[in-house]
């Protein structure tokens, strides 16, 4: 069945997974789920991350979990902020600091993905994807 919102999807599948205390979990592969995750692992969200491309046509990616102490997750929360039907664009001065710098805001813009510090470094705006924290 086809996804209307692969991000979406992923960051669910993500979510669900901490909920129940798994180690990875597998979502479709993408480039695009490929540099979020990337961004999640430099972020110290997530331990690690490997595209898979044998097991299926499309590939997956195996997200290896991040947990501290006693079971705690790393991931707190993960909220999808531009959806297919209303998108969130920001300019370079509008980007928002979620959680007082606590969490991290992940940006599409015209230099790739990447975190809303480094798109404020950068001086570049783009579609705001989605907050972690």
């Amino acid at each position: 069945m086809p996804v209307t919102d692969p991000i979406s999807d992923m960051l669910t599948r993500i979510r669900n997974a901490i909920m129940a205390h798994h180690d990875t979990v597998s979502v479709p592969a993408s480039k695009m789920k490929a540099s979020i995750a990337k961004i999640l692992k430099e972020e110290g969200f997530i331990q690690d991350y490997r595209v898979d491309e044998s097991s299926h046509k499309q590939g997956n990616i195996q997200i290896l979990l991040h947990y501290r102490g006693e079971g705690v997750p790393a991931i707190v929360g993960l909220k999808r902020v531009s959806k297919p039907g209303l998108r969130m664009y920001v300019r370079k001065g509008e980007i928002p600091r979620y959680y007082g710098g606590l969490g991290v805001s992940i940006l599409s813009t015209s230099k790739g993905v990447m975190t809303g510090k480094q798109a404020w470094k950068e001086r570049t705006g783009g579609e705001l994807l989605c907050y972690v924290w």
